[in-house]
């Protein structure tokens, strides 16, 4: 059986549709505000030797869900599992959930939880019939945090040992500043107390555009210590990646971040981890 590489974070969207928020048209993010689509992400792919995306939505709208997946039942598109979003918190969450549970390619939600002021809003109470009908659903749970949610995070992963979780991007640690603590502290803390997975991605972002693989490998490095190889799984986060550099330079990066691992754990970290948790075939 041939190695399965998967994309386990990249994102599509089309500026005429209005239901993307933090996306304004500023010297920060003019790298970005574009239209994106798999036409744009395939030679990408292709260099990298990439056979499987995973699609995370980046607007907190069923609309937008409803679209991605649109896009993933194209097979040339590569995407084999995608990430939406409804409200959690709405009365109608379960049925809302169980609606879209009926498509196979919908792997799993994201609340995008970085953007709310409420840094425990994922302990919030009216969540819970949500979360109850998304694991008995089999979903997925992306947590999109920063480091000042990282605490509150693990006493939800605690309370749902049940429902399968990942962290996007290793909880935005301040790689720019130099920042390692508490965000190692806390995000150590996570890893030893719960099951939770975390996606290696987003650090480049994170770290400006003048980073290069020694200003990311104490992070990953501990990363790799606390969650293990079995643990973690890689991503683009395409095309936000477009703001700190290209996607074949964060690939290139992360073999040589990983290159003193064995062979079987380097492929759990580009492939098959993700594979697993998501379900991809």
């Amino acid at each position: 059986m041939s190695v399965v590489r998967v994309d386990a974070h990249q994102h599509y969207w089309s500026l005429a549709h209005r239901d993307y928020g933090w996306l304004q048209d500023t010297p920060e993010l003019r790298a970005i505000y574009r239209d994106f689509a798999p036409q744009d992400l395939a030679p990408l792919l292709d260099d990298a030797g990439i056979d499987a995306t995973v699609l995370v939505q980046a607007a907190p709208s069923e609309a937008e869900t409803a679209r991605l997946l649109g896009i993933a039942a194209d097979p040339a598109s590569r995407v084999r599992a995608v990430v939406g979003w409804t409200d959690l918190a709405a009365d109608d969450a379960p049925r809302r959930i169980s609606r879209l549970a009926q498509e196979p390619l919908l792997k799993g939600l994201r609340p995008m939880l970085q953007d709310l002021p409420d840094p425990e809003w994922i302990l919030d109470a009216r969540l819970e019939p949500a979360i109850r009908t998304m694991t008995e659903l089999g979903l997925c749970l992306d947590l999109l945090i920063k480091p000042h949610q990282i605490d509150a995070a693990t006493k939800f992963a605690l309370r749902h040992p049940l429902l399968p979780m990942v962290i996007d991007h290793a909880a935005k640690p301040d790689i720019a500043h130099g920042r390692f603590e508490p965000w190692a502290s806390q995000i150590a803390t996570f890893a030893q107390s719960t099951r939770v997975s975390c996606k290696l991605s987003g650090l480049a972002t994170e770290a400006g555009a003048d980073w290069d693989a020694a200003a990311l490998r104490p992070y990953v490095d501990h990363l790799i210590g606390h969650f293990g190889p079995s643990r973690l799984m890689w991503g683009s986060d395409w095309p936000v990646l477009n703001l700190a550099g290209s996607y074949g330079r964060w690939h290139a990066a992360s073999h040589e971040l990983l290159a003193g691992l064995s062979p079987l754990e380097q492929e759990q970290i580009l492939g098959t981890n993700a594979a697993t948790f998501y379900g991809i075939k």
